[in-house]
């Protein structure tokens, strides 16, 4: 039995798998770019009044961290099934890499939950909480080497399949390079600010606007699963 027949009708498979993508982007930015909107640097007393008045923001931006590491399961998951057909050992380093970073950017939001007991504690420094702030941003860092590193299997994977264009592959391996380069300059330079994955992000937009609004070529798709 061919991968063909296990699969729901392609295009809406790969239109699911775009939604899911696409679903990722929301997510993220209130997940992991909402909550460093709050501090403000160099003023403790004002961090921790915008963390107060915006608590309720605050827990929707965990939630929605939350929910970005079940939909990355998901959406890769879905990947590996369109794309085992190009290169069966690439598409497993691609579920390898891209589960490895779950369970860090999970564990890491332990950090904002204690920063919510912190602010709702009079007995516990409130200087605490820029502590905690800057172990979670380690930790997404550090996860962001892993969503770094998947995108390059992924990238290779597109480029080869002839069902997708070419040009996605390229932009999804580039935009590798990205992140990694902002996990190693925060590290070793934290205090340059700049960063390489917002301007090489364009790959994975691509990659969710073309599966949720063309899905692939399913005579070229089709064509994979007779080799």
């Amino acid at each position: 039995m061919t991968n063909a027949n296990k699969l729901p009708p392609l295009k809406s498979f790969a239109r699911l798998a775009g939604f899911m993508y696409f679903l990722l982007i929301p997510l993220g930015i209130l997940g992991i770019m909402y909550i460093p909107m709050l501090v403000v640097d160099g003023d403790l007393t004002a961090t921790v009044a915008n963390l107060r008045d915006n608590e309720g923001m605050f827990k929707l931006s965990m939630l929605a961290a939350l929910l970005v590491q079940l939909v990355d399961i998901m959406l890769v998951l879905m990947l590996y099934r369109l794309f085992v057909s190009v290169n069966q050992n690439v598409a497993k380093i691609l579920v390898l890499l891209a589960v490895l970073g779950v369970p860090i950017a999970l564990l890491n939001e332990v950090n904002h939950g204690a920063i919510l007991l912190i602010l709702d504690s009079s007995d516990i420094s409130e200087s605490f909480v820029l502590l905690f702030l800057g172990i979670h941003q380690y930790g997404i860092i550090i996860a962001g080497i892993f969503w770094g590193l998947w995108l390059f299997p992924m990238g290779y994977l597109v480029y080869k399949s002839n069902f997708m264009p070419k040009i996605i592959g390229i932009a999804l391996m580039i935009g590798c390079f990205g992140y990694l380069a902002d996990s190693f300059i925060y590290i070793l330079l934290p205090d340059i600010g700049f960063q390489f994955a917002q301007f090489l992000f364009i790959g994975e937009i691509m990659m969710a606007f073309w599966l949720l609004i063309m899905g692939v070529n399913e005579e070229k798709w089709l064509s994979l699963q007779q080799v």
